[in-house]
């Protein structure tokens, strides 16, 4: 257990869309997320869950457009609740990996809370444009967008798979282990692991 609350909670309102996001870093994976858009819910669950990060979103869009400004302004916000969580990173591990197969599909996340946002993202091409009502093309905007707030370097790579439903899934659950393992307070880091001596 850590000695301080590493809490989030950011809340961004436009005339597209209102979202509210607090997150745990510290939590036991609960979970309640509502944006109206049900394959996004199902992955910010997965993000919770797997993180063990105590997560409420709430986000009411504009989805009588479409599904783009409800999931790109959830996902800054949690990018920012993210970054407001981690503080000043005093005792973080900061880097980690995670591999994370679904069936036929496999995904490998590295992440570096470096405090400059980077992203890499390759995912197989051809994949099922539509999960319901989520267009699978977002999958790298929502990433985009996280990393953006969050201020964090982050390799998202899919070298195989088949079912959309699984490529996207299975990125969602090994990212919650990576950005768990790089928050997780190091018992033999006393500083900021940084030779600058900031993140």
């Amino acid at each position: 257990m850590t000695a301080v609350t590493r809490v989030g909670r950011v809340e961004r309102t436009t005339k597209e869309t209102s979202v509210l996001v607090e997150i745990n870093l510290d939590g036991t994976g609960r979970v309640d997320v509502s944006t109206g858009v049900g394959f996004f819910d199902h992955m910010l669950d997965q993000l919770g869950r797997h993180g063990l990060f105590d997560l409420t979103v709430k986000t009411d869009g504009d989805l009588h457009i479409d599904t783009h400004h409800t999931i790109e302004d959830t996902s800054l916000a949690l990018g920012a609740a993210f970054r407001q969580a981690l503080g000043d990173k005093r005792g973080i591990v900061r880097f980690a990996n995670a591999s994370v197969p679904l069936d036929e599909s496999l995904a490998q996340v590295t992440v570096d809370l470096s405090g400059r946002p980077y992203l890499v993202h390759t995912e197989p091409e051809g994949m099922a444009p539509m999960i319901g009502t989520y267009d699978t093309t977002m999958t790298r905007h929502i990433l985009e967008s996280f990393v953006a707030q969050a201020q964090i370097a982050l390799h998202v790579h899919v070298p195989y798979g088949r079912n959309a439903h699984h490529i996207v899934e299975c990125q969602f659950k090994a990212l919650a282990r990576a950005l768990r393992y790089a928050a997780e307070i190091d018992p033999r880091q006393t500083g900021i692991p940084s030779t600058k001596g900031a993140l």
